[in-house]
């Protein structure tokens, strides 16, 4: 069985390349094979988004005595 881990990462955009450094933080971590999943957004004061990525861990567990 595949088994996965997950991360949660917060972007400000509170500077005029924000969303420069949020492409480049995402590239770096598909590059260490994290995938996004999930992008949310707050308009609300222009707060930022929050990105949630999963990959897939190098130990799938053993579920049911069987592989």
């Amino acid at each position: 069985m595949k088994t996965y881990e997950y991360e949660i990462l917060s972007f400000p955009m509170n500077r005029k390349n924000s969303l420069i450094e949020m492409q480049a933080a995402l590239n770096a971590k598909g590059q260490l094979g994290w995938e996004v999943i999930s992008i949310s957004s707050s308009e609300f004061a222009n707060i930022g988004h929050t990105a949630f990525l999963k990959r897939e861990t190098s130990e799938s567990a053993d579920v049911g005595g069987t592989r």
